[in-house]
């Protein structure tokens, strides 16, 4: 009895470390099996059906294993604990649930009052016999019944008989069962702790990702993206990344990383991410630079019409000049018109946001700034207020310096968010993971600065994938999404700048990382050839 109840201890230690929940039903029943000398057994768990569900199915003797591997299920009906609402009595596994008690049966050919109709058929095709019978409720520390554990046909050690299931047996039994419905409803609240933990996470990501039409998709992308770059890194048995292994804790911890990247933009205000335009605050202001030129056009025609109208009642019969003046003077309005729409369609260009403004552009917005129109006050002003001049000349996007602030601010707000939080020490890398993705190779990253040995390799392979998907992306307010040459261009003249890790790049290229991305997830008319030779800075393996 000693070693049984120290093989019992064994027992409860393995559930204890156990994670699987498979692995626990099995560990269960061989365990109990093994403790009472039992021929076969099977656990059940009761459903919100209030079913009797078969999960793990054994028997030694006829060699059979049902459920025991992952994926596995036994294809036996479930068990109703209820039937037109009346407890189901009849059978040994139900009633011990509905009456809470252990059920311990020396023949199940000589007793009465359960239906063992199954068992016989069993018997019969099998050529089985179905004798001895131990049935457990299987209850956890809230007093609740999960499952059931049953026992079949208890094997004398010295004659090799089918014999009873004893007290002793029955004692531990039960002792083992208590542990294991503990052990289950605690992998189970773990595992939906997790479920909701993630379900939580990725509803802020959607939440960031459909606050605004222009973003849609950003946050469930970026993670793809980084567990793609990551696995490639990882696999590298030589070169600069060969000390780089993940686990399955770090492919998660880096997976939660990616998900609460952006976190922050919950507290971007939405009028500047949503901003398609450079003039664009409530709605587009080059309506109201639209409607002031339409105002220049209306008194050019007045002023034309009005001088016209001097010259004819000023006119002699011997003035033969007329037409001709009245000519240069249309000539001169129709010129007016023309500059006035000229200008206009200079700033309709300028308003659209784009990677480069060449000087010459900005000059003629300073030139169109500098003239005049008369108000509805009546008072000669600037047809470009010093605001719009300001924003017509962004040189890349469509935000100002201090827009772009705010939006760099996100950054700020997710290492705040994410550093208040009490992760476990599986997840204590998140913050750094998330938080790191701004940052540079060279230290003129944001927020903290940092130089690239200062950075972990996920954070650096994050910053990566965060570029090659905002560059890639055909949902921004000022661009469309770039094909996929252009953006290696872009990342190539990065890795130059040693703005981004310069190794991770190398693999991200030579491994086809973005194309197994643009596959996934990039319309056809963005994939286009790719000549690794003529991207800048990259190079071959060696």
């Amino acid at each position: 009895m000693i070693s049984r109840i120290t093989e019992l201890n064994h027992i409860g230690i393995a559930l204890s470390a156990e994670k699987d929940s498979r692995s626990i039903l099995r560990k269960i029943l061989t365990g109990a099996m093994s403790l009472t000398h039992a021929d076969g057994g099977s656990i059940y768990t009761v459903t919100e059906e209030q079913l009797l569900k078969f999960e793990i199915v054994t028997t030694e003797s006829l060699n059979i294993s049902l459920g025991f591997e992952d994926g596995q299920s036994v294809k036996f009906p479930p068990l109703a604990l209820y039937i037109n609402g009346q407890p189901n009595t009849s059978m040994v596994v139900t009633c011990a649930v509905l009456e809470d008690k252990t059920i311990n049966i020396s023949d199940a050919y000589d007793v009465d009052g359960y239906d063992f109709s199954g068992t016989k058929s069993f018997d019969r095709s099998t050529g089985y016999r179905t004798k001895s019978m131990l049935t457990v409720p299987m209850k956890n520390h809230q007093g609740n019944i999960i499952g059931v554990l049953q026992l079949i046909n208890a094997i004398d050690q010295q004659s090799g008989e089918i014999g009873v299931f004893t007290p002793e047996d029955q004692q531990l039994a039960e002792s083992l069962a208590s542990q294991a419905a503990v052990t289950l409803t605690t992998t189970k609240l773990i595992k939906q702790q997790k479920e909701l933990f993630e379900a939580f996470i990725e509803l802020i990501a959607t939440s960031i990702d459909e606050k605004s039409p222009y973003t849609g998709g950003h946050c469930r992308r970026v993670p793809e993206l980084t567990m793609m770059l990551a696995e490639a890194c990882n696999a590298k048995l030589s070169g600069p990344l060969k000390s780089f292994k993940m686990t399955s804790k770090d492919r998660y911890e880096l997976k939660i990383a990616g998900w609460l990247h952006d976190c922050g933009k919950v507290t971007t205000p939405e009028y500047i991410v949503d901003k398609a335009t450079k003039l664009e605050a409530i709605f587009d202001r080059v309506e109201m630079i639209q409607t002031r030129a339409e105002v220049l056009k209306r008194d050019s025609r007045i002023n034309f019409l009005e001088q016209k109208l001097l010259l004819i009642e000023n006119n002699s019969d011997e003035n033969i000049d007329l037409e001709m003046q009245v000519t240069l003077l249309e000539e001169k309005h129709l010129e007016l018109l023309e500059e006035i729409d000229n200008d206009l369609l200079c700033i309709r260009q300028c308003n659209i946001g784009s990677e480069f403004m060449d000087e010459a552009l900005k000059q003629k917005i300073i030139n169109i700034s500098k003239k005049s129109w008369l108000n509805q006050d009546h008072e000669t002003v600037a047809f470009l207020s010093e605001n719009e001049v300001y924003n017509l000349l962004v040189e890349r996007g469509t935000l100002t310096h201090e827009e772009r602030e705010v939006i760099n601010h996100h950054i700020v707000m997710t290492n705040k968010m994410l550093e208040s939080l009490p992760f476990p020490d599986h997840l204590k890398n998140v913050p750094e993971y998330a938080g790191g993705h701004h940052e540079r190779m060279d230290g003129k990253g944001y927020p903290n600065g940092l130089m690239g040995f200062e950075m972990s390799v996920p954070a650096r392979l994050m910053a990566i994938a965060d570029i090659f998907e905002a560059l890639t992306a055909s949902d921004r307010p000022y661009k469309d999404g770039k094909k996929i040459s252009e953006c290696l261009q872009i990342l190539g003249r990065m890795k130059l700048d040693n703005h981004i890790d310069p190794d991770i790049f190398d693999v991200f290229v030579r491994e086809k990382v973005y194309l197994s991305y643009a596959e996934q997830f990039l319309p056809a008319s963005q994939i286009d050839d790719v000549d690794h030779a003529s991207i800048p800075g990259y190079r071959e393996q060696s």
